[in-house]
């Protein structure tokens, strides 16, 4: 049995290590990052940095796996003090974040050899290492400058992808019965209709939303944290022009064309030239006073 918190952990790390044969690993970092296309740059380069060193992790998990590959069966492991329970789960949580960048990477082709991995690995914790540090370095740097590359290129190719998909939907959605097509190419259908006030561009608004892309993936929704109130002349010209054909008291539904979204920006989670689907209730017109301080929270 284990006695040193490092054996546990190494212990947690391995009995993720054992399912995870070095033939898989070299299938896996065939690819790099899952839909970049739905990452801003900024958030790419964090996870380049970050890459570089979940790769050394888990060459170190392979190198555990192959250093316990005599024993068919892991040794007995006793959870039975606070010490040893989080040595064992500081091993899991970084198995299953190994797990699923390596599933993120089947999605980018960048060739790794992972038995060439395990045996940096080893010459370095042997103090022989075959290339200088100054090497690793400039070796790194363009692994990630190929990474940025290849992140371009498939966010090219989503983006044009969402440029056809969403013509497609625009053209099938205008032809259902109910919606209306606006002249700028806005398409909205009057779920609830009601006789209230419609606000102008310059008032602010409360609303209830929920966002989805066109294959229904949703974005963003009020729901759960409240209603949402903003100067309607302050967000995407979609909901700018929409929320104005509204009376209070009614739900639209819009389709928004991307040039009335964010266009070519990739916003995260919603990708370049992406078609949206807004479900809006507008509550009220103007500002609404902040709720009164309760008594148990005056100070």
């Amino acid at each position: 049995m284990p006695e040193k918190s490092s054996d546990i952990y190494r212990y947690g790390l391995t009995s993720f290590a054992q399912t995870v044969s070095i033939g898989t690993l070299h299938k896996t970092f065939n690819l790099l990052k899952h839909n970049f296309a739905a990452k801003p740059a900024y958030l790419l380069e964090k996870y380049m940095r970050l890459l570089t060193k979940v790769s050394l992790i888990a060459a170190t998990v392979l190198t555990l796996s192959a250093c316990n590959k005599e024993a068919e069966q892991p040794k007995p492991l006793v959870l039975d003090t606070d010490a040893a329970k989080q040595s064992y789960s500081l091993g899991v949580s970084a198995g299953r974040f190994i797990d699923t960048t390596i599933k993120e990477h089947e999605k980018l082709g960048l060739p790794l050899a992972s038995d060439t991995i395990v045996r940096g690995i080893q010459d370095q914790l042997a103090g022989k290492s075959q290339l200088t540090e100054e090497e690793v370095q400039k070796v790194m740097m363009a692994l990630e400058q190929t990474a940025r590359e290849k992140q371009v290129e498939v966010a090219k190719a989503q983006a044009e992808q969402n440029i056809a998909a969403g013509k497609a939907y625009l053209e099938t959605n205008a032809k259902k019965e109910g919606v209306k097509v606006t002249e700028s190419g806005l398409q909205y259908e009057v779920i609830q209709a009601a006789d209230g006030p419609k606000p102008a561009a310059t008032d602010v608004v409360r609303v209830h939303y929920t966002g989805t892309l066109v294959d229904g993936t949703e974005f963003d929704s009020s729901k759960e944290r409240g209603p949402a109130q903003f100067p309607l002349n302050q967000v995407i010209k979609g909901w700018t022009e929409g929320v104005q054909l509204m009376s209070v008291g009614s739900k639209f539904k819009f389709t928004i064309p991307s040039d009335l979204a964010y266009g070519e920006r990739d916003m995260g989670t919603i990708p370049a030239n992406s078609v949206l689907v807004f479900d809006v209730e507008l509550l009220g017109i103007g500002e609404e006073a902040p709720a009164a301080e309760a008594p148990a929270e005056k100070k």
